[in-house]
């Protein structure tokens, strides 16, 4: 026998079907699962954190408000006081007022410009005074960058 006409004889090759997707393999379910609970997590602790922050938003227009307008040292120093009775309990920050006020502030608040703190002594004169730009810039200093413990 000639190998050429035994060669010829053969039937062509065919190829393996492609292998599917589908259905994916377990350990494919598991990522899946493990990515769907990771992405619920995290949406959960974004809106979490976003609902947490609502009164320092709040307390930032309202200064912009202020700013725009004649604002006093006492407008200021009341924003401040409302925004720290919503971030801290009621018993830790109601009653402060003039050094022990100013101490809590620096306290919860690193790097705090203390330029502005000065001016809240003003407030238990018998006029009202307008507010100066370094309180200004301390009071939104302090609104965007205060430390609240989670505790």
């Amino acid at each position: 026998m000639n190998p050429d006409m035994m060669l010829a004889q053969l039937a062509p090759l065919r190829a393996p079907e492609s292998i599917g997707w589908w259905p994916l393999a377990p350990g494919w379910w598991i990522v899946l699962a493990l990515t769907i609970i990771g992405l619920l997590l995290f949406g959960r602790w974004i809106r979490r954190r976003y609902r947490r922050a609502h009164y320092r938003r709040a307390a930032l227009s309202q200064l912009r408000l202020l700013t725009a307008s004649e604002a006093t040292t006492t407008d200021i120093n009341q924003l401040l006081k409302v925004a720290a009775l919503r971030a801290f309990p009621a018993e830790q920050v109601a009653a402060l007022h003039g050094q022990h006020w100013q101490a809590f502030l620096l306290k919860t608040c690193k790097n705090l410009p203390t330029e502005g703190l000065a001016d809240l002594d003003s407030l238990y004169t018998a006029h009202s005074i307008a507010a100066t730009e370094p309180l200004l810039l301390m009071a939104e200093y302090w609104l965007r960058r205060h430390e609240v413990s989670d505790a």
